[in-house]
């Protein structure tokens, strides 16, 4: 199976390099996103034999995904693994992911099958928490971790649920591959919390969930 790696970046020239390196034995290419960078990441991640998209301005993560997630789809692959660029996911995990990818449309790393989830902050725990159940529920599908970004596609499957939106892209993608019955797993592992950058779960965000939650599902029931 061809397997393309996706690494959305967002001034991450401390970390991006080794994040590569390490990916590229597992895949056939490595892709790098980098979304409006001014720090050089773009640079340091062709030095370690990346395939760069650039991205003119900054549009979030879930827009950085999209990019590669048509890359792969553009060049035929057959699974797209997405790793972050921070350092928080670590590559030694991706063999287990690509073995469950053989048998289903959708594998997520998740921190809560183990206890690695322990160390986040309360508003982010209550984040995932909010986002999992809801998607347990509207989804029919029993998840633990919905929002994390350590994952692999089947990139035939993932032609059908592309998302629309930046923000919640994996709830979203998540939520509408359960309503289209796809075959959605997922693989302990443990990620430790980011040492570079800031994490997007914020008092502010957490506040705005219920509302960014109900776009979501009416974006999903509306168009599924």
């Amino acid at each position: 199976m061809r397997v393309v790696a996706v690494i959305p970046a967002y001034n991450e020239s401390d970390t991006i390099g080794e994040v590569i390196a390490e990916t590229r034995d597992h895949v056939d290419r490595v892709v790098v996103v980098d979304d409006g960078s001014s720090d050089g990441t773009a640079a340091i991640a062709r030095e370690h034999g990346a395939t760069v998209v650039e991205h003119v301005f900054n549009t979030g993560v879930g827009g950085a995904v999209r990019t590669g997630y048509q890359y792969a789809i553009q060049h035929d692959y057959d699974f797209v693994l997405q790793i972050d660029g921070d350092g928080q996911h670590d590559p030694e995990y991706i063999p287990a992911l690509l073995a469950e990818a053989e048998d289903n449309d959708m594998v997520i790393a998740s921190r809560y099958l183990n206890e690695s989830f322990q160390e986040y902050s309360l508003v982010r725990k209550l984040g995932i928490t909010f986002f999992t159940k809801t998607v347990n529920v509207l989804g029919g599908v029993d998840i633990t971790d919905v929002t994390s970004g350590f994952r692999v596609y089947r990139v035939s499957a993932l032609e059908e649920i592309l998302h629309r939106s930046d923000k919640h892209w994996a709830v979203e993608q998540t939520l509408e591959a359960a309503k289209k019955n796809q075959r959605i797993t997922e693989v302990s592992i443990e990620m430790p919390t980011r040492e570079e950058g800031e994490s997007q779960f914020t008092l502010d965000t957490f506040v705005l969930y219920p509302f960014r939650m109900l776009n979501v599902i009416l974006r999903v029931l509306a168009f599924r």
